[in-house]
């Protein structure tokens, strides 16, 4: 099924990337004279094709997921995020496993850490 899929029930979207550019958004004008200023998204907020996302980091993880040609979907383990942190929570096969999605998790733009203290081996 693959991993966006059973988390998120999407489909992978087009030009849908682990890693997207964030695009500005807008502010509300100010009373001021001076030019509307633009907010960039904080990384962990960065969606699928760079629009802003509260799930943004632990969809772009399970992206990243499906995309490793060494990781299967474990359908007994979810991804989910606490800010920056990415949270591996449920069961998976083995240690090694483990420690591959860690790295995995690791090398997606916006996560500061990876808890796995919810995720079991077995």
């Amino acid at each position: 099924m693959g991993w966006l899929k059973r988390l998120f029930g999407m489909e992978k979207p087009q030009n849908a990337q682990v890693n997207p550019t964030p695009q500005a958004i807008p502010q509300a004008p100010s009373t001021s004279v001076a030019p509307t200023a633009t907010q960039s998204i904080p990384p962990e907020r960065l969606g699928l094709n760079g629009e802003y996302d509260q799930s943004g980091l632990a969809k772009r993880v399970a992206l990243a997921f499906d995309q490793d040609p060494e990781l299967e979907d474990v359908d007994t383990l979810w991804v989910a995020q606490t800010g920056s942190t990415v949270v591996l929570k449920g069961k998976v096969p083995s240690q090694e496993i483990l420690n591959k999605m860690t790295t995995v998790a690791r090398s997606v733009n916006g996560a500061i850490d990876v808890d796995t203290n919810q995720a079991a081996i077995g």
